[in-house]
């Protein structure tokens, strides 16, 4: 921008080597020029002008004369210059200008005051910043023993770490094969042994079942037969022979033939070598012998325990030396000589803020001694001025001529002149300093505040060989003695703005870089290595015994798929009889009630309740019989289709996930130690990363230095000076400029307010007003 390259030259002593340069520079301070070469005509105009108006008045002109001439409109003049003079003069000026002018100085005392507080209070920041960097690097290091302990925590529980990983990737085909052998035995203990037992309780069911039916079936036969006969017999009474009786016997006796079973379970296969193959299987417990197993391949982590004692003693003295080698690098760092060069700086800095305090509050009370005795002059015509109107307007009789007007009027106007005559006096005085602290201020917020705002002051600062010639970059010549390293004003406070840590933002990679200090590759390297020389044999574990194995088959070959199923459920499908009996005996009885009264009706009645008690006492039993056959057969039916199956899946998946364990085992115990090796090394990484990071960003973070350069620059040299400086200027500005309108008013008002010499006088008795003149006393002409 235009301000950055005037002043970049400037300091470079390189100004003026072009025409232009004049005109930028003219361009850029047009307004200030302006301002003040109106402020200097002001200076040199009101003085001369002041003495003109005296010397004018001393020979009766400009209003010196003390006559006033007569007017219609004379008391609406006066009200009007009266006004103006109250609202241009005073109002305008006591609230703006002198009040304006008094508060800023005023505050600007009360700001440099307080601001031994506020410049203690950033050399205790700074303290604290320089006092908390070595504990807070204390610190960092000693969380290396955090990362430390978590290793030797993981090489501690390498069983429950490492073995457990192995028995996981392992498992991920070693457990489906043991679960799938426990199914066969029950899942678990409770299902295996439940499993083996239900298809034991179907075989003894349909045992039990079968017996049950083929003697009910027997003993229902012949039941039926006989009441077949004794029904024929009473069918063949003479009683049947009646006209009446004749047709319902005949079709009574054509039923008979349906008074017959209707199931034969004679012929059923029986189930007892399939039973007793199953009480030879249960002899063995096939649960335990899969239990045997699993707690076999659950010993991985204490394997692998037992094989890795000697190498985890030779890791955990690696650590340790690695934790001696950080301790000895992080003494060697200079940070101790640093921060104690700088705390003699700091301190030495602080006595000598300290020691110049006084002189500093010194000096600013005479400034605002100074400062007050100008607002004192302007309070002083302002008293005039307001006297003047006050007893001018107190005092003022309209009846009274101009000749004859009251002392307090006359003394208003006095005012009104003194308050002019100190305004010619004091106008110049004042507008010097009101051009001084303009010029001044006004470039302070210009050429300082703003640019520091948006950072175009630091920009200028980094010009290269702008604060040496010899040096492109001035910051990075004084810290590393290198003026080439990109380290700037600007970089350094945007840095410390947003609390970076001070080796960021000073770059001091240059002067100690901590990925060198931080490098552990070397160390982690050995941890590898002795984590890679890790082995584990798992060669002793076994899944299933041969015991075992042929346990299984045993139960696969019991017969059970070799049951007639069909024959079973083709009986079991059948009714018991060929007709229901209860619905039999009730139509029985319906046919007898057609009968004429007598012993044929009786008898057959007889027949009906004989056969529903055959019904009750031997159809029913031999209906829930039929139903727990039906059961038994169709879950062996069921269990015998995928038996076979099963067994030969469960016995090629253990298979399976020995062969794993015997041949594949190695390769998963290498993938899984690399990934141990890599948590193991991964705590490592986070530990320096971690520490880089709190290095950059949060070790020793420099708010403190820009909190410095704000309260130098914003807060004391922009808001407390510069603001103050600049509202005062505009303050006493104002109200020198409000002085001339002042003077003209009071000028004209104070004629309206004193005694005057002479007056004009007219006749009685000329209608035209034929003026007269008097010199002296006029009293005498009012009497």
């Amino acid at each position: 921008c235009l301000f950055s390259d005037l002043i970049r030259k400037l300091a470079q002593q390189q100004f003026g080597n072009t025409q232009g340069d004049y005109q930028k520079a003219i361009y850029y301070e047009i307004g200030f020029i302006v301002s003040a070469a109106l402020g200097l005509l002001f200076i040199l105009l009101l003085p001369l002008v002041g003495l003109c108006f005296c010397m004018c008045r001393c020979c009766d002109n400009c209003g010196g004369e003390m006559h006033q001439r007569q007017k219609k409109n004379a008391d609406c003049q006066r009200s009007c210059f009266a006004t103006f003079l109250f609202v241009a003069s005073l109002i305008i000026r006591q609230v703006v200008g002198v009040l304006c002018a008094y508060a800023a100085n005023q505050h600007l005392t009360n700001q440099v005051r307080g601001a031994k507080k506020l410049v203690n209070s950033n050399f205790k920041d700074l303290k604290i910043f320089l006092n908390d960097t070595p504990a807070q690097i204390d610190y960092l290091v000693s969380q290396y023993n955090t990362t430390k302990d978590k290793a030797l925590s993981d090489l501690n529980n390498v069983g429950p770490v490492l073995g457990t990983r192995v028995q996981e990737q392992l498992g991920k085909e070693v457990r489906p094969a043991l679960d799938a052998a426990l199914t066969m035995a029950g899942v678990k203990v409770e299902r295996a042994i439940k499993a083996i037992r239900e298809t034991k309780e179907a075989l003894e069911n349909v045992s039990v079942s079968v017996e049950v039916l083929q003697e009910g079936t027997e003993r229902l036969h012949a039941n039926l037969t006989d009441v077949k006969m004794h029904l024929s017999n009473t069918l063949n009474d003479s009683a049947c022979s009646a006209a009446q009786a004749a047709s319902t016997c005949n079709i009574i006796r054509n039923s008979l033939a349906q008074l017959n079973i209707n199931a034969n379970f004679s012929g059923l296969p029986g189930v007892s070598s399939q039973l007793a193959k199953i009480n030879d299987v249960l002899k063995i417990d096939l649960s335990s012998l899969v239990q045997k197993g699993y707690a076999a391949f659950n010993d991985t982590p204490d394997l692998v325990v037992n094989q890795t004692r000697n190498i985890l003693s030779d890791i955990k003295s690696v650590l340790e030396s690695i934790g001696s080698n950080i301790t000895t690098f992080t003494r060697a760092l200079p940070v101790q000589k640093i921060l104690a060069d700088l705390m003699v700086h700091l301190t030495q800095s602080e006595a000598y803020v300290q020691d110049y305090f006084p002189l500093v509050e010194q000096y600013d009370f005479y400034r605002w001694l100074g400062c007050l005795i100008l607002c004192c002059m302007l309070v002083l015509i302002l008293v005039f001025y307001y006297l003047g109107l006050l007893c001018g307007t107190c005092g003022y009789d309209k009846h009274a001529s101009p000749t004859t007007r009251g002392c307090i009027s006359n003394t208003g106007g006095n005012f009104l002149m003194a308050g002019v005559g100190f305004s010619f006096l004091f106008s110049w005085v004042l507008m010097i300093v009101v051009v001084l602290t303009f010029v001044t201020g006004g470039n302070v917020e210009k050429l300082v505040c703003e640019p520091f705002e948006d950072k175009n002051l630091f920009k200028v600062l980094d010009t290269p060989y702008l604060l040496n010639k010899h040096w492109k970059n001035y910051l990075a010549g004084v810290i590393f003695k290198n003026p080439n390293v990109n380290l700037t004003f600007e970089k350094v406070y945007s840095d410390c703005k947003e609390n970076k840590g001070i080796y960021t933002s000073l770059h001091l990679e240059h002067l100690f870089n901590i990925n060198e200090l931080l490098n552990i590759s070397m160390y982690t390297e050995d941890v590898a290595l002795k984590i890679e020389h890790i082995q584990i044999n798992l060669s002793k574990i076994i899944l299933l015994d041969e015991i075992g194995k042929e346990n299984l088959l045993n139960f696969s070959s019991s017969g059970i798929d070799g049951i007639d199923f069909s024959a079973y459920l083709t009986e079991i499908n059948k009714s018991v009889t060929k007709v229901d009996l209860l619905s039999f005996a009730n139509d029985l009885e319906a046919r007898a009630d057609q009968l004429p009264k007598g012993a044929l009706e009786n008898a057959l009645k007889g027949h009906a309740n004989n056969i529903r008690m055959i019904h009750n006492q031997q159809v029913v039993p031999l209906e829930q019989a039929m139903s727990t056959l039906n059961q038994s057969i169709r879950l062996l039916k069921r269990t015998s289709s995928e038996l076979m199956v099963k067994v030969k899946n469960v016995i090629s998946a253990v298979n399976a996930a020995q062969d794993l364990i015997n041949n594949n085992a190695s390769q998963v115990i290498v993938q899984e130690t690399k990934k141990y090796m890599d948590t193991i090394i991964g705590y490592f990484e986070q530990y320096t990363e971690w520490v880089k990071e709190s290095i950059s960003m949060e070790v020793a973070a420099c708010k403190p230095i820009a909190n410095v350069i704000d309260t130098a620059v914003d807060i004391f040299l922009c808001s407390y000076i510069a603001d103050s400086v600049n509202t005062f200027w505009f303050g006493l500005g104002g109200s020198s400029m409000f002085l001339i309108p002042a003077i003209i008013f009071a000028v004209k008002l104070s004629k309206y307010y004193r005694r005057m010499d002479t007056e004009d006088v007219y006749d009685d008795s000329s209608l035209c007003g034929t003026v007269v003149t008097h010199i002296g006393s006029v009293k005498g002409l009012y009497k």
